[in-house]
């Protein structure tokens, strides 16, 4: 249970509080892969990985996520909240400008930026190039995981849209439990 390695108001080298391999805990690594179970990318390999990405098309934060996403293989995806706040720091320290039209952002590498990625360049390939093995490697097939994905955010949604009848939530629990047997027989 305590798997993860921390530093703060418990001090060093509490473990945090795990559910065992391959789950969150606070502050702890949360990805499986060739390196152990572990975050997809160590500490400032996003942020090469977002200049990377930016250098070759200028791209929006949602075009980054599904870059990123399509890399893994469907197997991760970053969550916005760890995207858009990268984004904004690029732009605030000079390796990013951003052009807004219809709405969103678009996001592309400065000269600092490119710079700094030529000078990170064996750190930038190596976190690809992790990215594209753990897509291609993970056994995992996309559709799947994004059908999962979906299943996810549906009913995510549904709970947050306000309280349930009780007729409702049997439909949603039979609906699954289908989906569970049929799922299991094929």
């Amino acid at each position: 249970m305590f798997e993860h390695f921390g530093f703060g108001k418990f001090g060093a080298g509490f473990r945090g509080f795990g559910h065992g391999e391959g789950h969150h805990g606070f502050g702890g690594r949360h990805w499986g892969g060739g390196r152990g179970f572990g975050r997809p990318f160590d500490h400032g390999e996003l942020k090469l990985v977002i200049l990377a990405l930016i250098a070759e098309k200028p791209r929006h934060g949602y075009e980054i996520i599904k870059a990123i996403e399509e890399q893994f293989g469907g197997s991760y995806t970053p969550s916005p909240g760890v995207v858009y706040p990268t984004l904004t720091m690029l732009e605030e320290i000079g390796f990013a400008t951003v052009a807004e039209a219809s709405g969103k952002k678009s996001y592309t590498v400065t000269d600092e930026g490119r710079a700094y990625l030529e000078s990170n360049k064996g750190s930038a390939n190596a976190a690809m190039g992790r990215m594209r093995e753990r897509g291609g490697g993970s056994g995992r097939a996309p559709q799947l995981v994004r059908a999962v994905h979906n299943l996810k955010m549906a009913l995510r949604m549904r709970q947050q849209s306000g309280p349930m009848t009780e007729e409702q939530l049997q439909k949603i629990v039979a609906a699954i439990d289908a989906a569970a047997v049929a799922i299991e027989r094929s």
